[in-house]
């Protein structure tokens, strides 16, 4: 049988540093990265989606990165769009011998590439439901927009909660524009990075106050400026939803704060969601745990020499956290 191409992937939740590991990765293993983040592309949002671009660079040498900072906020990207920048992405830089490492937690984004468009259609994807259960229908009919212009054109029944997000998990897995068997040739590793729950809040409100202090309103407010709607920045959601009603005086600064910072929480937790069911599904996830490994170097060194690798230390399915908080 014939192996595809060989790509490293590094993923797991929100503010555990996914970034900083994808460019050690990345730099040693003579690599480059493809931002795997459905807001990372946008121009202008920098702060409050985490690009970090002073992090792409080890030991001094620049890391190069892809599908970062391609199109205006003001403009459409979708899953098409971006699966098609990514496979092209990917076949560049294999074909200059070089490892692909895709790095990001955008579970839909992530999934159109690993489950590598195989269920047409598909069933009903509780994960994804899961992450979109907080929005309204007019940000469902939008999120539908934006990933099958052409669905959401023939889209009749818009009061129906239940079909417009089936119709969203069909879009989710179009693969007439797609060259499937071209996505059919991945042989993927996936990495990713663990932290308990607690910590990962504790890294999640963290990050969040270092980035209001360091300019993440400010940023928003510009992006407003410049041409950007509210609207628009509040269907961008998370960060900027909600720094786009502090500054159109609807929520005051600890409000905003507070409703973020849980809205971010429940973010994560929504993760986690995801990556159980890959496991579940059979996808080995190997997790870096910071304190007892395993070493993340000598994983990708066996891979891309083909030798056995070891059963995953960690597995999130087998985690209980207890019973659920608010």
């Amino acid at each position: 049988m014939k192996k595809g191409l060989k790509t490293v992937v590094i993923t797991g939740p929100t503010a555990t540093g996914k970034t900083a590991l994808a460019v050690k990765l990345a730099s040693k293993s003579g690599g480059e990265i493809i931002s795997v983040d459905s807001r990372q592309v946008y121009r202008g949002m920098d702060i409050g989606t985490g690009k970090d671009l002073e992090e792409y660079a080890h030991d001094s040498k620049p890391v190069p990165y892809h599908l970062i900072d391609m199109v205006n906020p003001e403009a459409e990207y979708n899953l098409m769009e971006f699966c098609r920048d990514a496979w092209t992405a990917i076949r560049d830089i294999a074909d200059r011998n070089k490892l692909p490492v895709l790095c990001g937690g955008t579970p839909m984004y992530l999934n159109a590439i690993l489950s590598e468009y195989e269920l047409p259609g598909g069933p009903p994807d509780s994960a994804l439901r899961k992450s979109l259960e907080e929005k309204t229908l007019e940000e469902l009919l939008e999120i539908l927009k934006k990933n099958d212009e052409k669905a959401y054109n023939e889209f009749k029944d818009r009061d129906n909660r239940y079909r417009l997000l089936r119709a969203i998990e069909k879009a989710a897995v179009i693969t007439n524009a797609l060259d499937e068997s071209s996505f059919r040739e991945l042989d993927p590793l996936v990495i990713g990075v663990y932290f308990p729950r607690q910590e990962v809040h504790r890294r999640i409100e963290e990050r969040l106050d270092r980035r209001l202090k360091n300019g993440m309103i400010e940023e928003v407010e510009q992006l407003h400026q410049r041409g950007v709607s509210w609207e628009r920045l509040e269907f961008f959601g998370l960060e900027y939803r909600f720094i786009a009603l502090h500054l159109q005086g609807i929520l005051d600064y600890e409000t905003m704060r507070n409703q973020l910072l849980y809205r971010i929480r429940q973010f994560a937790k929504r993760q986690d969601i995801w990556f159980r069911k890959l496991e579940r599904e059979g996808r080995t996830i190997y997790w870096i745990d910071q304190q007892k490994g395993p070493d993340p170097f000598k994983l990708v060194e066996d891979f891309l020499a083909e030798r056995p690798l070891p059963r995953p230390e960690i597995s999130l399915k087998d985690i209980f956290y207890g019973p659920k908080t608010s």
